[in-house]
């Protein structure tokens, strides 16, 4: 009875112009969820909220001094996480940037949100045994999904529309025996070598995200997601990319917002059968304030994407548009160890073949084995030195100078793994690579697969 009191009271809460579906929808009594239902919502609930927190919090950033709070939540996750995993799993995870979401951190802060999400659970059946239902609350967890998996989608896919994720292959990547390349590095040269190939990857995953941020094309969105995740979380799984928990996360949660629906896309896809219109509830039962929820909608989708297409731009024009003023390949001819002539015996890393410049942060080394070693650089033209450090090792530094007596001539001194090194090089002309420079073709007599 209690029930239909409150169907009641909404009905005579709405407006005269609600449609006559809506009224229906709203007159009948409110499902009532089993027990285990219940239970799996609150989990869910839980554990979703807790997920995508850190996603909303960065929004923030664009509000003044509303990113404190963002700032603040991690820093609390940054000394949690390594706490609990000493203690609980014997392990190391401190909290750093190095490009990897798949780091002890991420898998410990993932735990971490399983045992509060169960904890919550446990809690929440406790005090609130009696509801029927959650449907209002389900309907609002499927919006808080739809915005935070739209948000991902639309970075994703701004980073790759203008391919700032994944730059043409350097100079050093051309020159590496395509044998010695990882996975993830062949992964990353191939989709570098098709810019056209990688904005039409970023278009697939904005338009996915976008699609989401309105309730009418939401469904549509999510099955584009799909798609375009399924593709993501395999090449991401078979090639080793360090992104499988916060891909899998994705692919999970565009499968939520697609699961009600799934007995109705059966009937339409594979049993032929006729498809009623899905039921549509709405949050917001004001026209005015749907007018307003629609006009946000509009904004973010709009704002968000053009910042995103803007800030993967000024990504590519800040570390892959300069080029180093020593850009090329120099052979060397002459290495001196701690003055001896050559590489000691063991010093697998000071058995330089050549040094290549390309972009301007960054140096690599090719050793006589043809493998490439590659490190950040910092090179100061007026001062003439190379500053070289490792991004997987925060304590490793070296120190370089050069001199340049002639255009095709480079002297290299300095302290390198802990050596005195000295260095007499020469630039070569890198060959004409087929894989940047084959372009496209119509009409192939024969396959060409070199």
């Amino acid at each position: 009875m209690a029930v239909l009191d409150r169907s009641m009271t909404t009905l005579q809460e709405l407006p005269v112009s609600t449609p006559v579906e809506e009224v229906k929808a709203l007159s009948l009594p409110a499902p009532v969820w089993g027990p285990v239902r219940k239970v799996l919502f609150r989990f869910a609930f839980s554990y979703l909220v807790l997920y995508l927190l850190e996603t909303f919090l960065g929004l923030l950033d664009f509000l003044p001094f509303a990113g404190i709070v963002g700032e603040k939540y991690q820093e609390a996750w940054a000394a949690a996480v390594p706490w609990i995993a000493r203690h609980l799993f014997h392990a190391e995870a401190p909290f750093r940037f190095t490009g990897s979401g798949d780091s002890m951190f991420g898998w410990v802060l993932v735990f971490c949100y399983l045992i509060l999400a169960a904890i919550s659970t446990l809690v929440w059946t406790l005090v609130d045994r009696k509801r029927p239902n959650y449907a209002r609350l389900y309907e609002g967890l499927k919006v808080y999904v739809r915005f935070g998996l739209a948000t991902t989608m639309i970075v994703y896919g701004g980073l790759k529309i203008v391919p700032s994720q994944f730059p043409r292959p350097s100079l050093d990547r051309l020159m590496q025996p395509f044998g010695d390349a990882s996975p993830m590095g062949l992964l990353w040269t191939f989709m570098g070598a098709s810019p056209i190939y990688t904005s039409f990857a970023g278009l697939t995953e904005w338009l996915g995200g976008v699609l989401l941020v309105f309730r009418r094309t939401a469904l549509l969105g999510a099955l584009v997601c799909i798609c375009a995740l399924t593709n993501v979380v395999m090449l991401n799984y078979c090639y080793d990319v360090p992104v499988k928990l916060l891909s899998t996360h994705l692919l999970a949660l565009a499968i939520f917002l697609v699961a009600p629906d799934l007995r109705r896309l059966a009937n339409l896809f594979v049993l032929n059968r006729p498809v009623p219109p899905a039921p549509d509830p709405r949050l917001l039962r004001r026209r005015w304030l749907r007018r307003v929820a629609l006009a946000f909608q509009v904004l973010f989708a709009v704002g968000y994407s053009i910042y995103m297409i803007h800030s993967a731009q000024v990504q590519i024009d800040t570390y892959y548009s300069g080029r180093s003023p020593l850009r090329g390949a120099w052979n060397v001819d002459e290495l001196q160890v701690d003055g001896q002539p050559g590489p000691p015996p063991g010093a697998e890393t000071l058995q330089w073949k050549r040094l290549i410049f390309d972009y301007t942060g960054t140096i690599a080394t090719q050793l006589t084995s043809d493998s490439r070693r590659r490190y950040a650089l910092k090179l100061d033209e007026a001062k003439k030195t190379l500053a070289l450090t490792k991004r997987d090792d925060a304590t490793w530094k070296s120190a370089l100078s050069y001199r340049r007596p002639a255009p095709d001539r480079l002297l290299v001194e300095g302290t390198f793994d802990g050596r005195k090194v000295r260095a007499s090089l020469h630039r070569i002309e890198p060959p004409k690579f087929l894989l940047v420079t084959r372009g496209f073709h119509w009409i192939n007599e024969f396959p060409f697969n070199r």
